[in-house]
């Protein structure tokens, strides 16, 4: 699959799958009744950030929206401990690997809809229909406009090579767009391969593994190192801010490289959302899910988030626009369920610290 402005207009829906990184857990109004007009979400983002398209939900429909904002771990804990008592009707994630663990310990559902199945490419969704992807996310290569020609990227793979000795910074293991880009590695060329590129990423990196993806992009610009790679949306919002912002300042100095065009394309993630095991508010819930897929609500975060929509046809930003169009791996994101456990293991087997 290929995106840019004239084929699929991705559009994510990123101010709702991006993580609450530091966020306490909130919890829900004392004595919150249930009813059918009502949906209660659980997300990984603070609710003053989502709370504008929930407003737009409830105005179109009708249906109140509850939201409770954690950290991931501490949001599919409390789902477990809950069990049948949860209020939760949907789960709201930054990442496939968040809707993958949610769907192994059990508390999730499938979730019927003509609508999902229609708008959102398989590649982005359960085989069974557990999670759907609402947005997507590239992972991919950013580089110092003053000090690295272009030319001379090409893939992930050619990051491991001599010329980037003490080059590289990148999130730690424990981060999980690291961990679900590597078991995509796995899931595609086998964890042999996988192993060999990892090592190779942390024999060049120029520092431990520290920090979020923004600060990577803020570390090539101080030269702490030539190369970084991050998520595609936290570059955009660099580039959102006023040109005095030191953030914009950074990011005018970055350039970003589509890797692995010549092959199976940039890895993709996915901001997406389940039905809880024990929804109270199914048919809610689900409405809910259409409404964010829907050409409105897609554009409002393509606009604000700048990241790619799943629904076909929906206008990028002008800042995602202007990276040109790109190939994207086109891999069912389910695959990398198998292999995360593998990709953890391969991390520390390596030192990725």
């Amino acid at each position: 699959m290929s995106y840019g402005k004239t084929t699929i207009g991705l559009a994510l829906l990123a101010a709702i799958g991006l993580s609450a990184c530091g966020q306490d857990e909130t919890t829900p109004a004392e004595g919150a009744v249930q009813s059918a007009g009502e949906v209660n979400v659980y997300s990984y983002r603070q609710e003053t950030l989502i709370r504008p398209l929930m407003d737009a939900f409830t105005e179109e429909t009708g249906i109140a929206v509850n939201v409770v904002s954690s950290k991931a771990d501490a949001l599919l804990e409390r789902l477990k401990n809950e069990g049948i008592n949860s209020p939760a009707d949907l789960l709201l994630t930054a990442d496939v690997g968040r809707l993958l663990r949610a769907q192994d310990a059990g508390v999730l559902q499938p979730m019927e809809s003509d609508l999902v199945t229609s708008v959102v490419p398989a590649a982005y969704r359960d085989p069974a229909n557990v999670w759907v992807g609402l947005s997507l996310r590239a992972r991919t290569i950013f580089y110092a406009k003053d000090r690295v020609d272009p030319a001379t990227l090409s893939t992930m793979a050619a990051l491991t090579g001599d010329a980037f000795k003490g080059e590289i910074c990148v999130r730690n293991a424990s981060n999980i767009y690291n961990q679900s880009m590597l078991s995509a590695m796995v899931a595609s060329g086998g964890a042999e391969g996988a192993e060999a590129w990892a090592a190779g990423i942390v024999a060049n990196m120029a520092r431990r593994p520290q920090g979020g993806d923004r600060d990577q992009l803020r570390a090539v610009a101080a030269d702490e190192c030539d190369i970084a790679i991050a998520n595609s949306y936290y570059y955009g919002r660099m580039m959102a801010e006023a040109p005095e912002h030191k953030d914009r300042i950074v990011a005018e100095s970055i350039g970003l490289f589509w890797s692995d065009q010549e092959g199976a394309g940039t890895h993709v993630n996915i901001s997406g959302a389940a039905l809880t095991k024990h929804a109270k508010n199914k048919e809610a819930a689900v409405k809910l899910v259409e409404f964010l897929l829907s050409e409105a609500a897609q554009k409002i975060y393509a606009e604000s988030v700048h990241e790619f929509p799943v629904r076909e046809g929906v206008a990028l930003s002008p800042i995602v626009e202007a990276w040109g169009p790109f190939k994207a791996d086109n891999q069912n994101l389910s695959a990398i369920g198998a292999y995360s456990t593998e990709a953890v293991m391969i991390m520390d087997r390596v030192g990725w610290e």
